[in-house]
């Protein structure tokens, strides 16, 4: 596979940047505020033109863009959409981001599109196909994807790999890169009792090239259980920051998106937050085992 560089020509720095949400355009365009970048969901731009392309040209000129797929349904049991592939590359075409993202899930199913991203389970059957769709990706974009971990709420009788095990091995036979979400590791390791110290340890950390940080909803299952449920709805959690500096121990700063995307806060409240992620960046990392106290 012979995968273009040119994402080499825009580099995203390792700074703190954000979801680039409608409500904010014209702040960002008359203010021009000091961000590492924006990160744009491809589906929202997909159209052909009208105020979100016009909008989003304007602040691209000014800053670095990664793209974040929700709809490639890289997971599903059927074929790629090749049509959402080829109107995904027009817009890589077009806006030149820094990275593309997509979710280890899927979405698609013969009677038409789920609103949701679903989890798969973790077989040697789904990993051929997954691994198989992001090498079709992979060529037909020119250019490597980062294949995100995904937040789960229930385990797969059926899983003959851990969630580890399958990500690395994906990375291994596919050579993508990873977008590792912290708030994702957090609330997976709290539904299904992992340890969120140990799953940032085993994770094949050489290959993340971008972090996303989120806020979650705290909530209880039937037996009065805690149950985390990743709503981007809030600030990032201080557990979740934690688990962010212990991550940044092991691979030092890298890109670092906040995702908020819902009950969205002012615009000032977003920055915050990409300017704390920065300067946990900055910060001399303490030993990792310091911060695993602190969860």
């Amino acid at each position: 596979m012979s995968l273009s560089s040119s994402f080499a020509n825009h580099r995203i720095p390792p700074r703190g940047g954000v979801g680039l949400k409608a409500e904010h355009y014209r702040t960002i365009i008359e203010t021009r505020p000091d961000i590492g970048f924006f990160e744009v969901h491809a589906e929202n731009h997909m159209g052909a033109g009208g105020p979100p392309h016009r909008y989003l040209s304007a602040i691209r000129e000014h800053y670095p863009l990664s793209l974040h797929g929700v709809g490639l349904s890289i997971g599903a049991d059927r074929p790629l959409d090749l049509d959402h592939l080829q109107r995904l590359k027009q817009l890589i075409e077009r806006y030149e981001p820094g990275l593309f993202s997509e979710h280890l899930a899927w979405s698609s199913h013969d009677t038409g599109f789920l609103n949701d991203l679903l989890p798969v389970p973790y077989t040697t059957e789904t990993l051929a196909r997954v691994s198989e769709h992001i090498d079709q990706i992979q060529e037909f974009l020119g250019r490597p994807m980062l294949l995100e971990n995904p937040s789960t709420y229930l385990t797969f009788t059926e899983s003959t790999y851990s969630e580890i095990d399958f990500i690395a091995e994906v990375v291994q036979r596919t050579r993508c890169g990873l977008l590792l979400d912290v708030n994702n590791v957090y609330v997976a390791s709290t539904n299904q009792n992992w340890d969120p110290i140990a799953y940032i340890d085993a994770y094949p950390l050489a290959h993340v090239q971008e972090i996303h940080l989120a806020g979650h909803t705290r909530e209880a299952d039937e037996k009065g259980r805690p149950l985390l449920i990743d709503t981007h709805n809030r600030p990032v959690d201080e557990i979740v920051w934690n688990l962010f500096a212990h991550t940044l121990a092991r691979i030092g700063p890298i890109p670092t998106l906040i995702e908020w995307d819902a009950d969205l806060p002012t615009w000032m409240t977003l920055q915050q937050e990409a300017l704390r992620a920065e300067a946990i960046m900055l910060v001399p990392q303490a030993e990792p085992k310091r911060h695993a106290a602190a969860l």
